[in-house]
């Protein structure tokens, strides 16, 4: 299978507006903030218009300036209530990430963080290239904790001082398979630092992080054929046996489904949730 195969069969599915959860909250509204970063594309895109779909003014933040133009297009095409706001900027450097938050100030209170960018190497630990093992952990992780630095004072100059920080975490925050071994490392670290945003915030800002298991990622599809090949396997014989393997489900699941668990946990419906986990993998670290 080619990667133009796997993505039209392992790729995200067409968004619709009726997939996005649209709650009842106070603070989803017009003059509050919600930065997403890796927006341009995947979960990042999906967590942006979601965000939108709930009335807020969402800051949309990638490297990837044709994917931000293509979520704000799809954000428009899909009429959603809220205005979504591109910031081109590079994780990995702390003046953009500084700006990215001034930015967002500019428009509004910021009251939401939502740190969805990430990547991905696969590699044994002995070839592993620690250039690419750096440029995981300052994306997945180091940018994360650089960002809610620079959030800490907005949430408290909230009218409440209050503010919520979102992780996307996933199941190797929680098991590891081999040769991930940056990703597993981050993932890890950042359950880390979610716990430790949470025991500074005061009972006023939160944190949580969100863990799944595989997605349909344009990311992941177009991995497929080469994991398919060093495995000496077919696409479709990843997909079942070793992607789903483990788990109680059947499918991946879409970007979209992932965005609205950050709509939830951001929601006050959520405001016992702090330093937690949301943990939605099909059973893969809790059933084998």
């Amino acid at each position: 299978m080619t990667v133009d195969e796997a993505l039209a069969k392992y790729g995200p599915s067409k968004l619709a507006r009726d997939d996005l959860l649209v709650l009842e909250d106070p603070h989803y509204t017009a003059e509050n903030i919600a930065i997403v970063t890796g927006a341009g594309s995947g979960i990042g895109r999906a967590t942006a218009l979601a965000f939108a779909a709930n009335g807020l003014t969402v800051v949309a933040t990638d490297r990837d300036e044709e994917g931000l133009a293509e979520t704000q297009t799809q954000s428009e095409e899909l009429s959603l209530p809220g205005e979504l706001v591109t910031v081109v900027g590079d994780l990995t450097t702390d003046s953009d990430l500084e700006r990215i938050v001034d930015e967002a100030a500019d428009r509004g209170s910021i009251r939401y963080l939502a740190n969805i960018a990430g990547l991905q190497t696969v590699a044994p630990i002995e070839s592993f290239p620690l250039e690419k093992y750096d440029l995981m952990h300052d994306v997945m992780q180091r940018a994360p904790l650089v960002l809610t630095k620079h959030c800490l004072p907005h949430f408290r100059d909230n009218e409440d001082g209050a503010g919520v920080v979102g992780n996307m975490c996933s199941v190797h925050g929680h098991i590891v398979t081999q040769d991930k071994v940056a990703y597993n490392t981050t993932k890890f670290g950042l359950r880390g630092l979610t716990q430790s945003i949470a025991a500074e915030g005061e009972g006023n800002v939160r944190a949580f992080t969100v863990s799944t298991a595989y997605v349909k990622t344009a990311l992941v599809a177009k991995q497929l054929p080469e994991t398919a090949d060093r495995r000496d396997m077919t696409v479709d014989e990843v997909v079942e046996n070793v992607m789903l393997e483990h788990t109680r489900g059947t499918e991946m699941m879409e970007p979209y489904e992932v965005a609205n668990l950050f709509v939830m946990g951001c929601s006050h419906h959520s405001k016992h949730l702090n330093g937690g986990d949301m943990t939605h993998e099909g059973g893969m670290s809790l059933t084998y």
